[in-house]
């Protein structure tokens, strides 16, 4: 019941959500080097979204798997799609407010629309290929009186393949651990570290509002992974943990990590700078959010003006 509660709520909200900020950023507002990184960010949410109401009825259902093999592996290929493009996408904009910030010349000589583009393309590109394992191991098997869709590591119904099988098993969960968690939140620790102290050299630190929704959106993005990633690190460990661990947990752990990607509109809105005129629009908020302000004089406070979108 917890499970297909998270899958609603994060499908409605982020289908409404996200589709909003897609129209907003394509439809309202101009081109921009920040426009380009949550408009990808919303793209990716999306389109797992749309593909939530599978998960519901399979949840739902007491996990029945109706959908096919087909679906079953470009389900699962969504979610970790998702995850990667995500994550890199969060870890490029830690990037690019580190460079503007602590190499501000550079960044206003080399920071383009064009430059995004391409960066972005290159995400997505690795985000597919890092997914491909699911559209290679996921598969559906009888199981009792249902069908399930699970991960067929050893690709065979044979159980003299197991050892091959946990060697698979290993080799991506831990792979999606330090290329999908351990090195993002590596590099925007670092990132955000080392924007603190300049900033605070260049007494610029007491102001509140830098970084306000950035930050937040990142931390929440690796709250709603961290369990996931966990447990799923842990089940290539059969003798550590209780399968029941794993039975009740994988679930749950796995809407959560879903339920992420709904939580980008509701903090662009909740964390405007106008929340708290409460006669300002949804819409005028998320603008706030989302566009890219410029206009200071000297090349410190431009660099800073510019990782301040989001955050005002």
């Amino acid at each position: 019941i917890v499970s297909v509660i998270i899958y609603t709520v994060s499908c409605v909200l982020g289908i409404l959500g996200n589709g909003l900020v897609i129209a907003i950023i394509t439809l309202k507002m101009k081109k921009s080097v920040n426009a380009i990184w949550f408009l990808n960010l919303a793209v990716a949410d999306f389109l797992f979204n749309i593909f939530l109401p599978i998960n519901i009825t399979y949840t739902a259902m007491r996990y029945n798997w109706i959908f096919g093999t087909v679906m079953c592996k470009l389900n699962s290929f969504l979610l970790i799609l998702n995850m990667y493009t995500s994550v890199l996408l969060l870890t490029t904009i830690s990037i690019d407010r580190y460079m503007s910030v602590v190499f501000p010349v550079w960044s206003q000589n080399h920071r383009s629309t064009n430059l995004a583009y391409l960066v972005c393309l290159v995400i997505w590109t690795f985000g597919i290929l890092m997914s491909c394992p699911s559209l290679v191991f996921r598969d559906t098997a009888q199981a009792r009186n249902s069908v399930i869709c699970f991960s067929n590591f050893s690709l065979s119904r044979n159980k003299s393949y197991q050892a091959l099988a946990l060697t698979r098993h290993r080799a991506v969960n831990i792979t999606r651990f330090l290329a999908g968690y351990i090195l993002p939140i590596t590099v925007t620790t670092f990132c955000y570290i080392a924007i603190f102290f300049s900033l605070r050299r260049n007494r610029l630190a007491k102001s509140k509002k830098p970084f306000k929704i950035i930050v937040t959106i990142i931390v929440t993005f690796f709250l709603c992974w961290s369990p996931y990633h966990l447990l799923n690190l842990l089940e290539t460990e059969p003798n550590v943990v209780p399968r029941s661990v794993f039975e009740v947990g994988i679930p749950i752990t796995t809407a959560l990590a879903a339920s992420n990607s709904c939580m980008n509109p509701v903090l662009y809105v909740f964390m405007g700078q106008d929340f708290k005129k409460f006669k300002v629009t949804i819409l005028s908020r998320l603008v706030n959010a989302l566009s890219e302000e410029t206009g200071h004089s000297s090349i410190v406070h431009r660099s800073f003006s510019k990782i301040s979108s989001m955050t005002e």
